[in-house]
């Protein structure tokens, strides 16, 4: 079965639709620059309400490594997303202090961007058009692909079921799919979980 991951939640509502969704994954994004951006008092808070069988994973932009560990320590978050230009020394170190699993991102615009994706020494990789700008990117370059990744980029309900046919990744990641104005819209959420549900 695919798993799913609504990212960029950012509002008690948003947890409370994700608790009714079940989700495998609910993403709290910390880089600064995103209007996703949540803090650390909010993601505590957010992290009791979330349903205790829903991995928070929590998403960075070149953060420091202590940063990162000491929120994986806490509790707050169980996985962490990378984004930036964090690099195997940085990956590596951070598999050592906290022993969680980190997902690595990826944008992937060749083949040789694949291959980087592939030696990545993060538990998991997230196969990306960019940073959240709502795209999909050339779904045939991945289709060898020899690990277990997240799909992210440009994903909505419209198109998720033809990605799943096409590719079977491990799982799928959305956020500005499941959006309205800016905002997570509760019916886009029902109608994503649904289509991945429904696809296996």
């Amino acid at each position: 079965m695919t798993r799913i991951k609504l990212c960029g939640l950012f509002r008690t509502c948003d947890i409370e639709a994700a608790n009714e969704l079940k989700p495998e994954y609910a993403g709290f994004v910390f880089a600064p620059e995103s209007r996703r951006r949540i803090t650390l008092k909010q993601a505590a808070e957010f992290r009791k309400k979330l349903d205790p069988d829903i991995r928070a994973a929590g998403v960075f932009v070149n953060a420091g490594v202590q940063t990162v560990s000491e929120l994986l320590g806490s509790g707050i978050i169980d996985i962490a997303q990378l984004h930036g230009d964090e690099d195997e020394t940085y990956i590596r170190r951070l598999q050592k202090l906290t022993g969680r699993p980190i997902v690595r991102a990826f944008r992937i615009g060749d083949k040789n961007d694949v291959k980087r994706a592939e030696r990545s020494t993060a538990d998991c990789i997230l196969l990306d058009a960019g940073a959240g700008g709502g795209i999909t990117f050339d779904w045939d370059l991945i289709r060898g692909i020899r690990r277990p990744y997240f799909l992210a980029g440009g994903l909505d309900c419209g198109n998720v079921r033809t990605a799943l046919r096409r590719l079977k990744p491990f799982a799928v990641d959305v956020s500005s799919g499941i959006e309205t104005d800016g905002l997570k819209d509760r019916k886009k959420m029902a109608a994503f979980v649904a289509a991945v549900r429904k696809e296996g």
